[in-house]
């Protein structure tokens, strides 16, 4: 073995699996956690045949959820039909070091750890989970939320009972996930943004939208409009814009939450918060 070779660091693998439905900035963020524990990041989709045997039915399908994982910028390869029981076998397969997971505890059916075994062969890690968002959270404000919730002085500030009556009030956690609620943050936007200036020469294309409730038709949109350029910038709607447009109960998520799972996109070089539509 030559000086260099042996000076040459270990390239560090990381495995992470889970169902990613209704693809998130709480998955983004816990993937981004645990890239920046290792080099490459390795990521296992259960097949919906694993989700509803252990969880109940899933929202997206297994192939949207394989392409919408495939796309967020910290994901190096994807694993799809990934076994929901992360066994030493499916580390040793990927050629992977560790297993990262949120804080939070995952169960089979039978209520059994899935992560028992990378645990009791000490090849495990955990990240911190996103406070403030879960696929759960995220339907339970699609069924429960009213169709005032926008219809409010906004020099007033938020009406603390609509705000209950979607388990985002002030008072901390949702009676409906037991979650708390999101606060957005300059340092959080920082750490999804990719912090990089158009080049002289680059060609620069722009789209705008809601982006609300981000899914596989916001991803193919993005995906053909970053091909007509070099450096893509998405204008991201306010909240009184979208409901003014939409109506009703729109947007499901809020502009700072939408935000970041736009900046989750590896298409997307730039965002701008809160754009004109003319």
């Amino acid at each position: 073995m030559n000086g260099e070779s042996s000076k040459r660091k270990k390239s560090i693998r990381i495995w992470v699996d889970g169902c990613f439905d209704m693809v998130h900035f709480g998955h983004a963020n816990a993937l981004r956690q645990a890239k920046q524990m290792g080099d490459y990041l390795v990521v296992g989709v259960h097949s919906d045949e694993e989700i509803m045997k252990h969880k109940g039915p899933q929202v997206f399908s297994q192939e949207e959820r394989y392409k919408m994982v495939r796309a967020i910028k910290w994901v190096d390869e994807v694993v799809e039909n990934a076994p929901y029981v992360t066994t030493l076998e499916t580390l040793d397969t990927y050629n992977c070091d560790f297993c990262v997971h949120g804080d939070d505890i995952t169960t089979t059916s039978d209520g059994t750890d899935t992560y028992h075994l990378v645990k009791a062969a000490e090849r495990y890690k955990e990240c911190k989970r996103t406070v403030g968002i879960s696929t759960t959270d995220l339907v339970g404000r699609m069924l429960l939320v009213t169709k005032s919730h926008h219809e409010r002085d906004e020099t007033k500030g938020p009406n603390k009972n609509d705000l209950k009556e979607v388990g985002l009030s002030q008072d901390g956690r949702s009676p409906y996930t037991g979650t708390k609620q999101f606060v957005p943050t300059t340092k959080r936007i920082a750490q999804f943004s990719e912090g990089h200036e158009p080049k002289p020469n680059d060609k620069i294309v722009y789209v705008a939208g809601a982006f609300d409730l981000f899914h596989v038709g916001h991803l193919d949109f993005l995906e053909k409009a970053s091909q007509y350029g070099d450096y893509l910038i998405v204008g991201i709607h306010s909240d009184p814009v979208v409901n003014r447009y939409k109506g009703s109960n729109y947007p499901i998520m809020n502009l700072h939450e939408r935000v970041l799972s736009v900046l989750t996109n590896k298409y997307v070089s730039e965002v701008i918060i809160g754009a004109h539509t003319q």
